[in-house]
């Protein structure tokens, strides 16, 4: 199979341009001090849908379009792939069904029904999803969009990157979360290529990182039963993120969940950006000592990646 190239992403940016909005890149002077870097937080969660999963889903949609591949679609999602597809489906004017987890928060599963998917409820494990999903797929005659394990879902993601570096050349280093790994490989890539110098981190739960375990040990090793806060990182690298991830991704740092709370507070709080928790987890990272050991007064970008939480949360994860 061909990966991703640079080549694809900023045709990726092609397409998207004027239907995706571009990020800024915000500041904070008090986060910077506690971590002894400049931080540079690319705001995807201002991103439509609000996550960075909008660039993947209307770029792979946009395909489908074009060719006339189909009219119908269906993915498996507990929650921000869902919303992106279901809002990049009518806009292209395609019908979206969704497999999404009974657990999914309950403001992801609103907005997925709001831009008018349907919505087919499955367990949290990854064989029930896919049981569900072939029957769906099969019910429907729907087109599978994979929420990370696509090349042209990867290309869309990889423009996040693209517009990072395009805006400050000058970045030593990218931290950005993983899951299925599409933002991670299609950043890791794209930055790679367009400055070799650059460093490049994977952020992840604790309690749900295989991506830490199989870059140690060199060969893609499941997560069977993921425990984390960070609900849009519970899934396991794909056969299409995993090639790009062990060849452009230096490490991959974990935090726990008291760790990523604590970065979600100082972002409402300090930055008075409303951060989901998967999309906090970066920044958790570089508070870190683990990474502020090798890094410091350079120049970070910390990739925000999605802003859909329950405004509840903080009542169901109150701080000691």
């Amino acid at each position: 199979m061909k990966l991703p190239q640079l080549e694809d992403v900023r045709q990726a940016a092609t397409v998207l341009d004027g239907t995706a909005h571009r990020t800024p890149l915000l500041t904070s002077r008090s986060l910077s001090q506690r971590s002894g870097n400049e931080l540079y937080f690319k705001a995807e969660h201002l991103q439509r849908s609000g996550a960075f999963k909008f660039r993947g889903a209307f770029h792979a949609l946009s395909r489908i379009h074009v060719a006339g591949a189909a009219s119908t679609v269906v993915t498996q999602s507990s929650g921000n792939h869902a919303q992106a597809l279901s809002l990049a489906g009518q806009i292209l004017g395609l019908q979206v069904h969704v497999v999404m987890p009974e657990e999914a928060p309950e403001v992801k599963r609103r907005a997925t029904i709001d831009y008018g998917a349907s919505i087919h409820p499955c367990l949290q494990t990854q064989e029930d999803r896919m049981r569900v999903l072939r029957q769906v797929q099969q019910d429907t005659r729907s087109h599978y969009v994979a929420p990370y394990d696509d090349p042209q879902v990867i290309a869309g993601q990889g423009t996040v990157a693209l517009e990072m570096l395009q805006e400050l050349p000058a970045l030593d280093a990218l931290i950005i979360p993983v899951g299925g790994g599409g933002l991670l490989g299609g950043m890791a890539m794209t930055a790679k290529s367009m400055k070799p110098s650059i460093r490049v981190y994977g952020a992840e739960p604790v309690g749900a990182d295989d991506a830490h375990r199989s870059l140690i040990a060199g060969k893609p090793l499941p997560m069977h039963h993921p425990q984390t806060i960070a609900d849009g990182l519970l899934t396991s690298l794909g056969d299409w993120t995993w090639p790009l991830i062990q060849s452009h991704v230096d490490d991959i740092l974990t935090v726990s969940d008291s760790e990523i709370t604590g970065a979600m507070t100082l972002l409402w709080s300090r930055m008075k950006q409303v951060v989901e928790p998967s999309g906090a987890v970066a920044l958790a990272v570089a508070l870190t000592e683990g990474f502020q050991s090798r890094h410091q007064s350079q120049r970070i970008g910390v990739v925000l990646s999605g802003g859909n939480v329950d405004l509840s949360f903080f009542h169901r994860h109150k701080q000691p």
